[in-house]
């Protein structure tokens, strides 16, 4: 094992205050640490020293994160990569994990996170270490008859067992002989069952195992008789496809081929993932749906009075011109008409372009956005809604309020679901306002939407957040807007709570870091 000293990292990371945080966190816990800015520097850094363990950004000039992964895997195979990024975006987390990251991080990264993900990069550092000495030595020595090939791993049991990984050995003739404890929660076979009973390609459709036997003998992934990281789906017990990472390589005595042995990482976890981060795409979209319903009665109405007034003007001018040559006071009249309609006319464009654009399902696209502008946006898209419902209108909004980082699409979508469910808790009427303030020393802009309806218990406001929870009558709401507002605004490294009195109204406030000021 390893002493704590002689753990070497290497820290790459663009932001300099950071990295120096980040740098004296570790060092103070007992890591040797050096730190560079830049993948290039990073690559280069990694011939001159020996570094046990990596921790790399994503997003760096030149060279980024990925190819820095790509290249350490493939250069120095047994060092352990962590990734970081400030945004949690499932095809970089994916690919992190194909290219057989130790660990994925969202920043700004926390403490105990990052302690988490150091340990468990030493356990794999140490089991792969170890398990490359094992292989070694299996090629080396002892390799005259498949029989001492189990002797020897039966002698390294307790370590094959522990591994994280799923592991098995096979002789020349591809009968199992290692199953390890990792592969019998993976495939729901025990033992018993396996060893010197099924041959490795059971475990395998063949189609998948042609697959397999092509990756092994080319030179494609890891070299000839090597497979690096190529993912497969296995065969469980019950007949259920299991997807699966893999590494294997061929055991040689001189240029006599007497075994194989195959690493397995289970892919269920990470697809789970995936979908979940579809599911809740597909949450986002579902509700954005449902506020566009609430708004299209709303925009009609909206385009019909400046429609209305356009065509009137129109039609006073076409009867003014149907008579005697035009006076200095009707052209003055037409001037204000035509003034009257370019202005109605923009007012409509305005409308539809909002209404459009809210409507889109756009790709996640993070840009600067002014707070005050939204707002306005958001009313101007439900204006009509809230006057038919006898709801006052309120701005008290922070005047040059620097801009956030972020999408506007979704953000508008928080104001929105919020605007409606101050309208629905106001049925007979009521006050809705709207407020922006910036806090220099805090770095943080801060929306506040009140309302004067009927409130939200004390037993409720706890789960306001929660999916699926709504405290509307049945058939009014899917309770997924709050939890939208929530996950929207998390995702936007911001903070939003609510403080409610039942009869009197509730108050929600949002909090979002200026740009520049997302770590």
């Amino acid at each position: 094992m390893i002493r704590m000293e002689d753990w070497k990292l290497l820290l790459i990371d663009q932001d300099n205050e950071a990295r120096q945080a980040l740098s004296a966190f570790l060092e103070d816990a007992g890591y040797g640490v050096l730190t560079v800015a830049d993948g290039e520097s990073g690559i280069e850094l990694c011939g001159e020293g020996s570094f046990q363990i990596i921790i790399t950004e994503i997003d760096l000039p030149g060279i980024d994160g990925i190819e820095v992964l790509k290249f350490i895997k493939k250069t120095y195979p047994s060092t352990e990569v962590i990734v970081t990024s400030a945004y949690n975006e499932v095809e970089k987390t994916l690919k992190s994990f194909r290219l057989d990251a130790a660990d994925f991080i969202t920043k700004p990264i926390k403490d105990d996170a990052l302690m988490a993900a150091l340990e468990r990069a030493k356990k794999r550092y140490n089991i792969q270490r170890k398990l490359q000495n094992y292989t070694d030595f299996l090629e080396e020595r002892w390799m005259d008859t498949s029989e001492a090939l189990a002797k020897i791993f039966n002698f390294q049991e307790r370590l094959i067992e522990s591994s994280i990984d799923g592991i098995i050995g096979c002789d020349y003739d591809r009968k199992i002989i290692i199953f390890n404890h990792s592969m019998e929660q993976m495939l729901d076979y025990s033992k018993d069952t396996v060893c010197g009973k099924m041959f490795f390609y059971q475990l395998f459709s063949s189609q998948e195992w042609e697959k397999f036997q092509n990756q092994l003998y080319s030179e494609e992934l890891g070299g000839e008789d090597k497979l690096f990281l190529s993912e497969s789906t296995l065969i469980s017990k019950k007949g259920e496809k299991i997807p699966v990472r893999l590494s294997a390589q061929v055991l040689l005595q001189g240029k006599e081929e007497i075994g194989l042995v195959a690493f397995f990482r289970d892919l269920r976890k990470v697809k789970r993932l995936k979908q979940q981060f579809l599911d809740q795409a597909n949450y986002l979209h579902q509700d954005k749906m449902t506020s566009l319903g609430k708004l299209a009665a709303s925009v009609v109405h909206e385009l019909n009075n400046p429609l209305t007034g356009i065509l009137n003007y129109i039609r006073l001018m076409i009867k003014i011109l149907g008579r005697d040559s035009l006076s200095a006071e009707q052209i003055h009249k037409f001037q204000r008409y035509l003034d009257l309609v370019g202005s109605e006319v923009s007012r409509c464009s305005d409308i539809v372009s909002n209404l459009l654009a809210f409507s889109r399902k756009p790709k996640l696209e993070f840009s600067e956005v002014d707070p005050n502008a939204l707002l306005e946006k958001s009313l101007l898209l439900c204006n009509y809604k809230l006057t038919l419902q006898n709801i006052k209108i309120r701005t008290n909004l922070y005047p040059k309020i620097p801009k956030v980082f972020g999408d506007f699409n979704e953000l508008q979508q928080c104001f929105l679901n919020l605007i409606f469910n101050a309208a629905d808790a106001m049925e007979d009427g009521g006050s809705l306002t709207l407020e922006s303030y910036f806090f220099p020393n805090k770095g943080l802009i801060e929306i506040k939407v009140t309302d004067t309806g009927r409130g939200i218990s004390r037993e409720d406001l706890s789960r306001v957040f929660d999916p699926f929870f709504s405290t509307k009558k049945e058939g009014k709401g899917l309770g997924l807007g709050l939890s939208v507002v929530s996950a929207i605004i998390d995702r936007h490294q911001g903070t939003i709570s609510a403080e409610s009195t039942v009869g009197k109204g509730t108050i929600f406030t949002i909090t979002l870091p200026v740009k520049g000021k997302v770590n």
